[in-house]
């Protein structure tokens, strides 16, 4: 199975490739510069893998939350490689990559995390995810755009993880009082995460046609009027 994968939906700007198993990464933090980082990315993982696209069976990309301008980034550089290579493409959660991400590299046995990225204006994407016997992050209930102090939660101890606990810490911890042992908040989703994800979704059969991979924001609304803050 080979696979290439993009994620741009916040700061931190990657392209990654899934190779039987084994992931190559290229991963950059920067504010504005992702439209210029991300091709360069791509075109030296193939480059270093000796691939051309004609080698690989499919694409996943970070389809949001996140961004609205770092999601569109990633939609159409996909858009184009896939119709370029007639290759079908895995929209993966960047809420779940950045599970995936934590339970790939966390050694002390914790399967359950709360996951919140901060959303602007007073609020979070949070969703929480469980790690299955498989090692794939496992979503329980929804992904929704919510004020950190309107979370809702199962009935579970695990992890805080994502930028949402740096910024919204207290009113989580208030929430999650009790249930949270390990917070991180520097956590990120990359394209490492988002091609070991498209790569158990493509086996499971959910890769679909270029046409139908679009993004998920999740917030309809770009911004709210002031009254309405």
């Amino acid at each position: 199975m080979k696979l290439l994968a993009v994620e741009t939906a916040t700061e931190a700007c990657s392209a990654a490739l899934y190779l039987d198993g084994e992931v190559l990464e290229r991963y950059q933090v920067s504010q504005r510069d992702h439209a210029q980082l991300i091709l360069p990315m791509i075109d030296g993982l193939m480059s270093e893998a000796g691939l051309t696209l004609s080698a690989l069976d499919a694409l996943a990309f970070g389809r949001g939350p996140g961004s609205f301008t770092g999601v569109r980034i990633a939609t159409g550089v996909i858009h184009g490689i896939a119709l370029g290579g007639d290759l079908p493409v895995v929209p993966v959660s960047t809420l779940a990559a950045v599970a995936q991400e934590f339970f790939d590299r966390n050694t002390d046995g914790c399967d359950t995390v709360f996951t919140a990225m901060d959303a602007r204006m007073g609020e979070i994407y949070f969703a929480v995810y469980r790690q299955r016997e498989t090692g794939i992050a496992e979503l329980l209930g929804e992904e929704k755009v919510t004020p950190a102090s309107e979370i809702v939660f199962p009935d579970l101890t695990g992890a805080g993880i994502g930028t949402g606990w740096g910024v919204y810490r207290e009113a989580l911890l208030q929430r999650l009082a009790g249930r949270v042992g390990l917070i991180e908040t520097d956590n990120l989703p990359r394209a490492g995460a988002i091609a070991r994800l498209g790569a158990h979704g493509f086996a499971l059969g959910l890769a679909v046609d270029v046409e139908d991979a679009q993004p998920v924001y999740l917030r309809n609304k770009v911004a709210k009027k002031e009254s309405e803050r």
